[in-house]
């Protein structure tokens, strides 16, 4: 059986699930199918959710009302003969009645994951009337009856299996399963979420889980490409990486792959494909163990960073410092993304600033401190790329007017990271995709 996920792109509309009833159709291996939220449906539900946190129960109704009219629009378009429109006119006056009871409730967190979980459940119940009313055999599962999470929000992968299993053992004759990403139920039993992106990382999951031969990621991009093509002319996709490179790449913001979806194909050990559902017979991206070359494969850019610098002449080379240091940030559970010393500053940089006051508050015991905001890490790729020849030279060469504000080498063998002030992302982005790809 292979893992097939579409995005919200690959189902925002009509005609796309029409393509992807063409692509889930082809071949006799069992297929599971994860689907997201139409595109923008989570965006609303956010803004419902946002709204009756403030307590603005009207504004939240007007967004209600505008998500239901794009989805009556939508089922109109979806399925022609009266008996399936009028069953997914049932589901949608099921979902959007639990949104509006909701405006009489008080706000809370689960309230909030609850709503968050109405756009997967509905783009999933919706494409599984439009396979029936093709005659497309296929049974719809519910993600909350297998996908969960522990106290500290980790997948259980373990116990997913065991219950999926135990699910998929009812429909041995079954060559097409229909279920939900993004969410999950947590230790409590609630409905809850595997955050942002978070369809990756269950399509990842429940490839662990079953064993599958591969996981299709289907997006609206032709692979991973060597730059981001929203900013950067002449990008290219970029046909084969191995895990490492691939996990570097989305941990520093190549948009197309969730970073947590990596780690478990690589411990399961199935190979990842990234594909276009908008051009189905392009190779797209293959990722697997083992890296076909070395050298600089791809670059990608993480933004809204914080750089702060940690200036003591008196603590810096006394037992114990960097521990300290660390421990504030371990504190307030802020990770760190690079991280530089010298004999009398240490500089480092987070992507969360939630808790920046509380965190400064604590290090100005240990030194001065400065804050640069609006940053940018600027990473480049590549498979054992610290041992690539003359690689720093033209990394350098290709930026020499840039200002560099921290570099990173040799803290993994398979990247090196910049950080520039965000007014010069594209600028350096594009500098150095002429300078090492050209």
């Amino acid at each position: 059986m292979k893992v097939m996920k579409f995005g919200g792109t690959s189902v925002g509309k009509p005609e796309r699930m029409a393509e992807i009833r063409k692509l889930i159709t082809k071949g006799d291996e069992p297929k599971m199918v994860v689907l997201s939220a139409l595109s923008g449906t989570t965006n609303s539900l956010t803004e419902i959710s946002h709204a009756l946190a403030t307590g603005d129960r009207e504004l939240a109704k007007q967004y209600i009302d505008a998500l239901e009219l794009h989805y009556q629009n939508f089922i109109v378009d979806l399925v022609k003969s009266e008996k399936w429109y009028q069953k997914a006119k049932d589901v949608l006056a099921e979902h959007f009645e639990f949104l509006n009871i909701i405006l009489k409730i008080s706000y809370s967190d689960a309230l909030n994951k609850d709503i968050l979980a109405q756009g997967e459940l509905l783009s999933t119940k919706l494409f599984s009337i439009y396979l029936h009313e093709q005659n497309i055999s296929h049974v719809w599962l519910a993600a909350l009856d297998f996908m969960t999470i522990d106290p500290s929000g980790e997948p259980q992968v373990e116990s997913i299996k065991i219950k999926l299993s135990q699910i998929l053992e009812k429909y041995q004759d079954t060559d097409i399963f229909v279920t939900q990403g993004y969410i999950c139920r947590n230790a409590r039993g609630e409905v809850d979420n595997l955050k942002r992106g978070g369809s990756d990382y269950t399509a990842s999951l429940v490839a662990a889980a079953i064993g599958a031969s591969v996981c299709e990621i289907w997006t609206d991009i032709d692979g991973m490409h060597n730059n981001d093509p929203r900013i950067v002319k002449n990008t290219k996709p970029i046909k084969h990486l191995c895990f490492d490179e691939a996990a570097e790449l989305a941990y520093f913001g190549a948009k197309i792959l969730h970073p947590a979806s990596i780690w478990p194909a690589q411990h399961f050990k199935f190979p990842v494909r990234l594909l276009n559902t908008m051009d189905p017979g392009a190779y797209g991206t293959l990722i697997e163990s083992e890296s076909d070359s070395e050298g600089v494969k791809a670059i990608a850019a993480k933004d809204f960073i914080t750089a702060i610098k940690i200036k003591s002449t008196r603590m810096l080379l006394a037992y114990g410092f960097l521990r300290k240091i660390f421990e504030v940030f371990e504190k307030y559970k802020t990770s760190i993304d690079m991280v530089t010393t010298s004999e009398v500053a240490v500089s480092l940089t987070i992507d969360n600033d939630s808790y920046l006051p509380e965190i400064i508050n604590e290090l100005e015991m240990y030194g001065s401190i400065d804050v640069d905001r609006e940053q940018t890490i600027v990473t480049i790729v590549g498979y054992h790329i610290t041992k690539t020849e003359n690689v720093l030279a033209k990394v350098f060469s290709s930026i020499s007017e840039i200002p560099v504000r921290m570099v990173s080498f040799g803290g993994s063998q398979h990247n090196i990271s910049i950080l520039v002030s965000h007014e010069h992302k594209e600028k350096t982005m594009q500098l150095l995709n002429d300078g090492l790809f050209s």
